[in-house]
């Protein structure tokens, strides 16, 4: 983590300084923003802070509590992590935006939100394979789980899932810093994959190393995440019922949070790839959602579906109470 918010400031700095465009774009995505400023304001604020709460209460009870110092709880409170750092990435300009007369961003500032929406989006699918491969490993081969998933190996696995995006989504974004604007109006109100669509001239190469970040990135962690799924429940089935119950208390959290993420990010990727313009109205909404339900889908699920995370939040709330 340290060593992608490194990356992250030294990237930042470079957009900063260069003479790369000192143009402005418009954000064009909100919808009747002047009339309805207000309410967009407090609802992102109180989205923002449940958010931090929320994420952030789980870290916090799985680093304080000896016994949730396990990979599958190590790789859940990474994903709260990743959350809070993406939230923290969009909601500050989006809540200045509210309270704007004019939604705009400069190239450079888009850029880096660019950045940090995919490396960090990038990030959450190889946690989740992480994750798959955690519990394929202590399911289906659980007398070698103490030798595989040691500590070094959980610690290269989140340097990987971390640094890899970064280094992958940092190339078609310093390469963008130099493309010429021809267009100044993007049709959303975060920097995400519309970008592409400003600048004058479509790369080819760009567009084919775009694809192949897409695969290793996304598709690759989504199959082998299906891949170890169903030899889990091929060795649950041959298994006693012991053994069923405890695999589908700690695989039905993972499955959920997937599903839901994987389909958000579709939509995303298919927002550049197809020509069709979708409405405002929808092209708000689903954004939202990407910015208001997946980081709090997290930390309920794992918070309802994950026994001992479930158990430690009551006992904190019930002596608060």
């Amino acid at each position: 983590m340290y060593t992608v918010n490194i990356i992250c400031l030294v990237l930042y700095k470079l957009l900063m300084a260069g003479e790369y465009n000192v143009t402005y774009i418009t954000l064009d995505g909100h919808v009747e923003v002047q009339r309805y400023r207000y309410l967009y304001f407090v609802i992102m604020l109180t989205a923002y802070v449940l958010i931090i709460c929320s994420n952030s209460t789980i870290v916090s009870i799985i680093a304080l509590h000896r016994n949730l110092h396990e990979p599958m709880y190590v790789f859940i409170a990474a994903l709260m992590v990743n959350s809070v750092l993406f939230s923290s990435a969009i909601y500050p300009k989006l809540l200045m935006d509210f309270l704007s007369e004019k939604q705009i961003i400069s190239h450079s500032a888009c850029l880096f939100q660019w950045f940090i929406y995919y490396s960090l989006g990038c990030s959450e699918f190889l946690l989740l394979a992480a994750m798959a491969y955690d519990r394929y490993v202590s399911i289906c081969k659980p007398l070698q789980y103490p030798n595989i998933m040691r500590k070094i190996t959980v610690q290269m696995l989140l340097i990987l899932a971390w640094l890899l995006p970064a280094c992958q989504v940092s190339v078609p974004m310093i390469v963008s810093a130099n493309k010429k604007l021809c267009h100044f109006n993007l049709k959303g109100i975060i920097c995400n994959s519309t970008v592409q669509k400003l600048y004058c001239v479509t790369s080819r190469l760009l567009n084919i190393y775009g694809l192949a970040v897409l695969v290793t990135a996304l598709i690759c962690p989504v199959l082998f995440i299906l891949f170890t799924y169903i030899r889990i429940v091929i060795v649950c089935y041959r298994s006693s019922q012991e053994v069923r119950r405890k695999a589908a208390q700690t695989c039905l959290p993972h499955l959920l949070v997937l599903i839901n993420f994987t389909c958000l990010g579709a939509y995303d990727v298919l927002l550049l790839r197809l020509e069709t313009d979708f409405p405002k109205t929808v092209r708000l909404t689903i954004s939202l959602q990407i910015l208001l339900f997946h980081p709090l889908f997290n930390p309920i699920i794992y918070g309802l579906k994950m026994k001992e995370i479930n158990r430690q939040l009551k006992r904190l709330f019930c002596k608060r109470v």
